[in-house]
């Protein structure tokens, strides 16, 4: 009986796994259903125009590059840190990242420019990382350091990153002083800004002698430049004002 059975089962799984396969979204574009509802697309595959290096008016001429339908950061390719042209408030975030093995980079949200400081002194930062073979992931407190936290503020909770080498999908929404971090379709970070408690952990946090961190109701997105090759696909943002 079994032997009459297998063929049809076989049927089946091959049946499901086509349909699955042609509803797949192709990578770097939206549906239908997500320009009816406002979203909007920060890198195509091939054109940079979104974006621009922090302090700069241009995209980085080295350091960044795209290949094969990716953005992806060099190792040690001195590009610096990216924002978006545009300034965002209210938002939906979305991107697919990859980090090679020991890799470090992060998604910095309502960046300010200031000529003489760092991006990650004004911005929160939703940190990219390999967990398992960068030294940073057991730096900080409480895991406050791993992949999808808050960086050097709160961990992330539950721990979903995949491991280098795989795609990770981040999601950040921030509704006025409310901001969540979603990492692979799950919760892991949830924050009330401009509280008594915010800024009790901001001062026990690297960012203590920093006022304008984390200060800004609007800003530009950020992508960090940390020294590793890391790779970004699926960019795309929904504004909520």
């Amino acid at each position: 009986m079994m032997r009459i059975f297998e063929p049809t089962l076989l049927l089946v799984i091959i049946i499901a796994f086509t349909a699955a396969m042609s509803q797949a979204q192709p990578v770097n574009q939206l549906t239908d259903q997500e320009k009816e509802e406002g979203w909007e697309l920060l890198f195509d595959g091939s054109s940079t125009e979104h974006w621009r290096g922090y302090n700069k008016d241009q995209f980085p001429e080295k350091g960044w590059t795209v290949e094969d339908g990716l953005l992806i950061v060099q190792a040690d390719g001195g590009g610096g840190d990216i924002i978006t042209r545009e300034k965002y408030g209210n938002l939906i975030f979305k991107v697919e990242w990859k980090v090679t093995k020991g890799g470090n980079s992060g998604i910095f949200y309502h960046a300010l420019e200031q000529p003489t400081q760092s991006i990650h002194w004004s911005a929160p930062e939703y940190q990219l990382l390999d967990n398992k073979h960068h030294p940073d992931a057991e730096a900080g407190k409480n895991g406050n350091h791993k992949a999808a936290s808050l960086y050097d503020i709160i961990p992330a909770d539950p721990q979903t990153f995949r491991g280098h080498g795989k795609w990770n999908e981040a999601k950040i929404v921030i509704e006025d002083s409310r901001v969540e971090h979603w990492l692979n379709g799950e919760k892991v970070v949830e924050y009330e800004r401009w509280t008594p408690e915010w800024y009790e952990m901001v001062r026990n946090s690297k960012f203590r002698n920093h006022p304008a961190f984390g200060d800004m109701r609007e800003g530009h997105i950020g992508l960090q430049d940390h020294g590793d090759r890391v790779m970004f696909r699926n960019i795309k943002i929904k504004s909520l004002d």
